[in-house]
C-alpha cells in the first residue's frame, strides 16, 4: 500500500511517497501521522509572512533625576537640610483646618516638604499635624483627585508618622 501526502508551500506542490505499512517496519498509525505532520508544518511555514513582526521590549526602570543615584536608605533619599527641617517645624500660624485625610508615602524621589491632597483646591502654603503625637510640619499644599493624600518622604519623617502606614493627618491652609 502506498500513501502519498501532498502540500503546498508558497504555491509549490510537493509529495511524497510512503511504502506499504508492512514495508520498512512502519504501522499505518506512524504514516498518518507523518502525513499530517507534512501537511501541519507546510500550512505554519505557509501562514508565516502574513503576520506582521513585532518588536518585545524589556520593561525600563524610570527613575526621576532628582533621585540621588545611590540611595538606598531612607536618610539617603531624604536630600533636605538640617535647616530646611528646622524651618518646616517652627511653629508658626496654624492657618485655616481644611480637614482630615488619610495619608501614604508619595514618591520619595520628589525632595521637599509637600502633600498632594484633595482638600486643596489650589498649590499654596500649608500644615500638616500628626494628631497620634502632635507633631506638625509646613508644607506645600497641592491638589489631587482621589481619596487620599501623598506625602513627601521628609514630611513624614518629621511628623514621625509610619512610612509604610496610612495616619490620619490634618490639613491646614496656611495665609
Amino acid at each position: 500500500m502506498i500513501v502519498t501526502a501532498t502540500s503546498s508551500i508558497k504555491g509549490r506542490a510537493i509529495a511524497k511517497t510512503v511504502g506499504a505499512a508492512s514495508e520498512g517496519g512502519r504501522t499505518m498509525n506512524s504514516v498518518i501521522r507523518s502525513g499530517s505532520l507534512a501537511v501541519a508544518t507546510a500550512l505554519l511555514l505557509s501562514s508565516c509572512g502574513q503576520f506582521e513582526q513585532t518588536e518585545i521590549r524589556k520593561p525600563q526602570l524610570v527613575t526621576s533625576p532628582l533621585a540621588p543615584s545611590a540611595a538606598k536608605t531612607v536618610e539617603e533619599l531624604d536630600a533636605t537640610t538640617a535647616a530646611e527641617r528646622d524651618a518646616a517645624v517652627a511653629l508658626g500660624a496654624t492657618g485655616r483646618l481644611l480637614g482630615e485625610t488619610v495619608a501614604s508615602l508619595g514618591d520619595a524621589t520628589v525632595p521637599g516638604f509637600w502633600v498632594e491632597t484633595p482638600l486643596a483646591t489650589a498649590e499654596g502654603p500649608g500644615r500638616l499635624v500628626y494628631p497620634a503625637n502632635g507633631k506638625s510640619v509646613e508644607v506645600t499644599l497641592m491638589p489631587s483627585d482621589g481619596g487620599s493624600s501623598r506625602v513627601s518622604l521628609a514630611a513624614m519623617r518629621l511628623l514621625e508618622a509610619p512610612l509604610a502606614g496610612l495616619p490620619t493627618l490634618e490639613v491646614y491652609e496656611l495665609p
